[in-house]
């Protein structure tokens, strides 16, 4: 199962960028890439992930798996991100034990959302 990791490139952690000046989010996903994707990744460049405040963001995500969002990343964290993917790409629910994720990802977690499930196994909402 292909585990996807997706990369603000319109990030600009705030930074005011001239005009042709690549944005740090750019900066990151090219890192990534070159740091060398971990086997059953795949990294997908997206336009906003919607947290604008934190700086660079990403998020890795898999069917039936827990998903995950990190922010206040640069492209000197790639190869910190590089090892988080792997690691949740080891994990066949994605919940990386604490202690074996990289500093980063103990630290700069925006969201944890639950996998979605099929409608039949929702539970109800409590009254």
């Amino acid at each position: 199962m292909t585990v996807t990791l997706h990369v603000c490139i319109t990030c600009r952690a705030g930074e005011t960028l001239g005009e042709g000046e690549t944005t740090p989010g750019k900066r990151l996903h090219g890192a990534i890439l070159e740091a060398g994707v971990p086997d059953g990744v795949s990294v997908v460049p997206v336009e906003c992930l919607s947290a604008c405040n934190q700086g660079c963001s990403v998020a890795l995500s898999a069917p039936g798996r827990w998903s995950y969002v990190y922010g206040r990343l640069s492209d000197a964290n790639a190869s910190d991100v590089v090892a988080g993917a792997a690691a949740y790409a080891a994990a066949p629910d994605g919940l990386v034990p604490w202690r074996s994720r990289p500093e980063i990802f103990r630290k700069q977690s925006l969201a944890r959302i639950p996998p979605i499930l099929p409608l039949a196994v929702v539970p109800e909402a409590a009254e």
